[in-house]
């Protein structure tokens, strides 16, 4: 993974949320668990590179949501996101093959059913880590949530060790 390519998209993206600290908060959150899942699943390098590519632009369409529709409903975000995204990516030098890809799970972080991939699977759970969180989301709903979508080990580990409940054991 080019490291410094990606402090360069965290600072591109800082940039683009630039006056929003919840949002910069909220993505850097959902980079920091997709990041740990991912090495506690033991990724390939490249699916890593993807995952914490899509982690960090996975909200990328809320803006632009705000401004069209007046709300960022999680249908919106994955029609307005991908091009988005695909044009920072595009910008700071990324290879297509990893564009389209990240372009697929900015279209599909609020989808959770046909869950196709790992890293797809991976960015659906660290987004709920973070928004479970920021949202105090209830003991019911995080189990759901759980349950219904959750599939690797380590996602409901850090589920469990964050929300105190006995998830998957």
């Amino acid at each position: 993974m080019d490291e410094t390519k990606q402090v360069k998209l965290l600072e591109t993206m800082m940039e683009f949320d630039r006056g929003d600290p919840m949002r910069i908060q909220h993505f850097l959150k959902v980079w920091g668990f997709a990041r740990q899942i991912g090495k506690m699943e033991e990724l390939d390098e490249r699916t890593q590179e993807i995952l914490e590519t899509a982690a960090i632009v996975h909200d990328i369409g809320i803006k632009v949501c705000l401004e069209k529709y007046g709300n960022c409903t999680g249908k919106h975000q994955e029609e307005e996101g991908p091009a988005l995204a695909e044009k920072m990516l595009t910008e700071l030098g990324y290879d297509a093959e990893l564009i389209s890809r990240v372009s697929f799970l900015v279209g599909h972080h609020h989808t959770y059913t046909n869950v196709k991939g790992i890293d797809y699977q991976i960015l659906l759970e660290a987004d709920f880590l973070v928004n479970s969180y920021e949202g105090q989301k209830k003991s019911e709903t995080i189990e759901a949530f759980c349950r219904n979508v959750f599939r690797t080990p380590s996602g409901i580990r850090l589920l469990s060790l964050q929300s105190g409940l006995k998830l998957g054991e």
